[in-house]
This record gives C-alpha cells, structure tokens and sequence, in this order.
C-alpha cells in the first residue's frame, strides 16, 4: 500500500470515528436538562396551585425576569467598571474602592428584589402551602450553611 493511500484510509477512518463519536454523545448519552431550583419545582410541581394561582406566578416571574436581567447587566457593567480601575491603579487605590462600593449597591439591590419576589410569591399561596413554602426558602438559604 502506497503512503498516500495509507494516509487516505487512516484519514477516512478518522473522520468515521469522530462521526460515531458526534453519534454517540448526541443519542445514546442523554442530556442534562437545566436544573431549576428547589423553590420553582415546589412550586410548579408539588403545591398543586390552581389556575388563578398559575397565572399569577407566571406574571409574577415574568416582572421578576426583567428585573434580574436588568440588575444583572448593571453587576456586570459595575464588574468591567472594577476591572478598569483595578487596571488603572493596580492597587486599591479610590477608583476600586467607588468600584467595589457600586457593585455591593447592585448586589444588595438584587437581593432585596428577590426578597421582594420571594414574598409575593408567598403572597400568591393558600395557607396550607406556605408551609412547604417556607421550608424550601429556609432551605435553600441555609444550604451552605449545613
């Protein structure tokens, strides 16, 4: 066998098992699907909410969403912020430290709103779902603490 032929068959053989391997892990592995937190499955899948109850924990997402994308995207520009005057000073000189001060405001102030949509969310649910409700809430906040 001639070296361009060897180099061909060793090339096609190689394409055939990067082609199995694209088969193998796209079929026979399965997908992890986005994990949802132990608050949203609650909520969703064990509270039995009615209908009026789902409607309003959807608004209520929805309005949330916003909200976290937009205090979100302000954390990061507060991050590249930081990132600039840490650049600029290479010490934490008063541009990093105003730096630091913004992003602990948006920090807090993402906290606060998720407070401000834990408790409306809470709003939402009959007395004998609030139960659940606020262990999974004291559970999810004292995870790490375990």
């Amino acid at each position: 066998m001639t070296r361009a032929r060897w180099t061909t068959l060793v090339a096609f053989i190689a394409f055939l098992a990067a082609i199995a391997g694209v088969f193998v892990g796209r079929v026979l592995i399965p997908s992890h699907a986005p994990q949802q937190s132990e608050l949203h499955a609650l909520l969703h899948h064990e509270l039995n909410l009615d209908n009026g109850q789902e409607a309003r924990l959807e608004q209520l997402e929805q309005q949330f969403a916003g909200r976290r994308r937009a205090l979100e995207a302000e954390l990061r520009a507060d991050n590249a912020r930081l990132a600039e005057a840490i650049e600029a000073e290479h010490g934490n000189g008063p541009r990093v430290a105003a730096a630091v001060d913004a992003s602990h405001r948006a920090m807090g102030e993402l906290q606060k709103e998720t407070l401000a949509h834990v408790f409306a969310m809470r709003q939402i649910l009959r007395p004998e779902q609030r139960a659940a409700f606020d262990r999974a809430v004291t559970k999810s906040l004292t995870a790490d603490a375990r």
